[in-house]
């Protein structure tokens, strides 16, 4: 439901990257669902099957990279995600009725100020961080170099909001992405 509502949103909308299972901080951690355009929206979806051992340490991750984020839940799940989560995260419940699904928006969300600049370089493969560090005129000695290290250096160099619109501008620019994602 939550994918076809997405895409029929964007649909032909060139300027937005909808993309299931985006790796976090260098493969950590995986968001269900990303929507990247002018901002960076993550969606995490916990069914009835699933469980929230992990819902603390996946908003402390997400918190790192995203504009915004939604969890998608149920009723089973509803009081305890809501507990467990930052208060800037949007809350869907997901509920099955007599004329099908329906979604009610129980908490609406705010922007995220927490955005940390290390974890959003490390969604640039190293070949893109290090191009926009030589675009900056700061790649010096740097080629050689491990991703982290360059990963940091991009972190150190550009303020937060911009580093954003850059990770923003290179993901929706990848013609491909790996094939196990």
């Amino acid at each position: 439901m939550l994918t076809a509502d997405l895409n029929a949103r964007y649909a032909g909308d060139s300027q937005t990257l909808i993309r299931h299972e985006l790796g976090l901080c260098a493969g950590e951690r995986r968001v269900d669902l990303a929507v990247i355009n002018g901002e960076m929206v993550g969606y995490e979806i916990k069914s009835d099957v699933d469980r929230l051992d992990r819902l603390p340490e996946q908003a402390e991750a997400y918190g790192k990279v995203f504009d915004r984020m939604v969890i998608v839940t149920t009723d089973r799940y509803l009081a305890d995600a809501v507990a467990m989560l930052p208060t800037w995260w949007e809350v869907l419940c997901i509920r099955q009725g007599q004329k099908g699904v329906s979604s009610e928006q129980v908490r609406a969300g705010k922007p995220n100020k927490g955005q940390d600049p290390f974890a959003l370089a490390q969604l640039l493969w190293r070949e893109e961080a290090l191009e926009e560090l030589r675009s900056r005129g700061l790649a010096r000695g740097l080629s050689k170099k491990r991703r982290w290290i360059i990963w940091q250096h991009l972190a150190q160099a550009v303020p937060v909001a911009e580093l954003g619109d850059v990770v923003r501008r290179r993901l929706k620019a990848r013609r491909e992405w790996p094939v196990d994602v």
